[in-house]
């Protein structure tokens, strides 16, 4: 048997799939959710920054920390989060390939070899006849091989199967993105972290040291009590004041202790186990940003800010998905097609012009939902509203970061210069109450006094040096530098 209306079908088929059109409508890009902003070439809050493009990696060797290095890299290779943002990203792909795979024809294979015996046939022959008989009571014996190819191939003939293949690419390239941005997050997480623990670490330092002058100020004013050149108020001021200090430095251990956690669990590690490493002893000065940093144009910001791009394609993805669900209200055609070879002897299967083949083309549709298809189109239309409000959203505050990040740089440097000065008045008015004291002409509790006043300036210099630093971590953040491919 050879019927072969299979070559015939496949060519009507492949016409009717290229004259078929994509239903819902065609992604041009996202909205222009920032005018003002990408026309400006410059950011509001931005008058001290360079206009030349940031570096996008690597930023923070900027600080020139190589403990900070370090911990960054460990962070980028053993991070857990990172780890779950690779493999989302994995498995948006899988399902890319997927979908390519499921517009493509369906193949399989199969083979039979069997053997049957069929019961003895009476055929209502005389009982008298013994040639009848015999015959009539001989078993039959029966063979069949068969070898045959069967195909299942769904024709797209309104796009349903395109429109899934644009969303589940656009789906991957925005786990791609959310990658980058998990990485720029990290990135900051880790430098912000050090830069905290840095600043404890420095203050507990200078809180010991003024305990000690404190400490030393209480004996004296407890001796001059006793010769009765003090009174019990002096003494009781200078002992509350102590106390203060003690007080004030338990917070600043157990921050110390939390950073240290932080960091060890954000490079994979169990707290505890960069305590060494990072102990007080081998602690150097607060890493500083540099005077002046790019920080670009708005419009170059939109482009590279890992984020916005994730919301762009995740928009991009919902908008393909309208179309898939109004491809699901119109009728679907599906090819089916067999050839097969077979006999009831093996020799059967060498016979290659003596084969079978058969096509059916099915058509089926649905069109008797009492609504369910329209409101499928309806629920995806508004998801894509959603994504596009959300891509909004994100353009606004990635704005706004980099604008407050900007601001804070600027106003740091202005504290930074005015502590520095403060600091450097009281290690003047130390120095002048020791060489007084030297002389003969001032007191010891001046020069402890002054010592005190002089450590919490330092105190002060510590924490707006570190709060400059994480204002330059912010614009590195904000900015979306720092990921990679």
């Amino acid at each position: 048997m050879r019927t072969l209306p299979l070559f015939r079908l496949v060519s009507l088929a492949c016409v009717a799939a290229l004259a078929g059109c994509a239903l819902g409508p065609d992604y041009s890009g996202p909205p222009d959710a920032a005018p003002v902003a990408a026309q400006s070439g410059r950011f509001v809050r931005g008058q001290d920054a360079a206009s030349a493009d940031a570096p996008v990696n690597r930023w923070w060797e900027a600080l020139g920390d190589p403990v900070l290095n370090d911990l960054v890299q460990r962070a980028l290779d053993a991070n857990p989060n990172l780890g779950i943002a690779r493999a989302r990203l994995q498995q948006s792909r899988a399902a890319l390939n997927l979908e390519q795979a499921n517009s493509l024809p369906s193949v399989g294979a199969s083979a039979l070899a069997g053997h049957a015996r069929l019961p003895p046939i009476n055929l209502g022959g005389s009982s008298g006849s013994s040639g009848s008989s015999s015959s009539s009571g001989s078993s039959t014996s029966l063979n069949l091989y068969s070898v045959g190819f069967d195909a299942t191939w769904e024709i797209d003939l309104f796009g349903g199967h395109r429109r899934a293949v644009q969303s589940a690419n656009a789906t991957a390239e925005a786990a791609e993105a959310s990658l980058a941005d998990v990485q720029v997050s990290l990135e900051a997480e880790v430098a912000n972290a050090y830069i905290n623990l840095r600043d404890r670490q420095r203050r507990i330092q200078l809180a010991d040291e003024s305990i000690r002058a404190q400490e030393q100020m209480a004996t004296l004013t407890l001796q001059r009590l006793d010769r009765g050149t003090a009174s019990n108020l002096d003494l009781i001021r200078v002992q509350n004041q102590l106390d203060g200090t003690r007080s004030d430095q338990v917070p600043l251990q157990a921050d110390l202790e939390s950073y240290l956690n932080q960091l060890a669990t954000l490079v994979g590690q169990e707290p505890g186990a960069l305590d060494d490493m990072l102990a007080a002893k081998t602690a150097g000065d607060m890493p500083l940003p540099p005077a002046q940093v790019a920080a670009g144009d708005p419009q170059t910001l939109l482009r590279r800010r890992p984020d916005i791009r994730a919301a762009e394609r995740t928009l991009a993805a919902d908008t393909a998905k309208i179309g898939q669900a109004e491809a699901a209200r119109y009728p679907s055609l599906k090819l089916f097609g067999v050839i097969g070879l077979g006999g009831t002897h093996p020799s059967d299967l060498t016979k290659l012009d003596d084969f079978s083949a058969v096509a059916a083309p099915m058509l089926s549709w649905n069109f008797l939902d009492f609504g369910r298809a329209k409101a499928r189109v309806t629920q995806a239309e508004r998801v894509r509203d959603e994504a596009e409000m959300k891509y909004r959203q994100s353009v606004l505050e990635a704005l706004r970061d980099a604008e407050d990040s900007l601001s804070r740089f600027r106003y740091g440097r202005v504290t930074v210069a005015t502590v520095a000065r403060t600091k450097a008045s009281a290690d003047r008015a130390l120095d002048l109450a020791q060489q007084r004291y030297r002389a003969g002409t001032g007191t010891l509790i001046e020069v402890l006094d002054t010592t005190r006043q002089q450590i919490a300036a330092q105190q002060n210099l510590s924490q707006a040096e570190a709060a400059l630093t994480r204002s330059f971590v912010g614009i590195q953040k904000a900015l979306g530098l720092g990921w990679s491919s």
